[in-house]
């Protein structure tokens, strides 16, 4: 799957770079149609410990899925978007099984 990486307000290092790579690369086993994906890593500047933002944007026939997440790390926050993405995927081939 070809995935987008874009950081806002920072540089990304070599490591979360394949950590989003792997996370992203899983998402296949759930819905093998997906066509691309953009993750987009933010630092917001607030007094918050939680200023990391993903957001993980997948493009599948027919469908686009946004989710977002706001966590202390960016792993954290990977790990817990890209869970959310990997239902909605499940429940995306359900439907199209049963439809067929």
């Amino acid at each position: 799957m070809k995935v987008s990486i874009h950081a806002v307000n920072f540089n990304v290092d070599g490591k979360l770079v394949n950590f989003v790579q792997e996370r992203m690369d899983k998402l296949e086993r759930y819905y093998g149609k997906v066509v691309s994906s953009d993750v987009y890593l933010k630092v917001v500047k607030t007094s918050d410990k939680e200023n990391k933002i993903v957001e993980l944007k997948v493009n599948v026939p027919g469908n686009e899925f946004l989710v977002k997440k706001q966590c202390k790390s960016f792993e954290e926050a990977i790990d817990l978007s890209s869970g959310s993405l990997g239902r909605l995927l499940v429940k995306t081939k359900e439907k199209t099984r049963s439809q067929a």
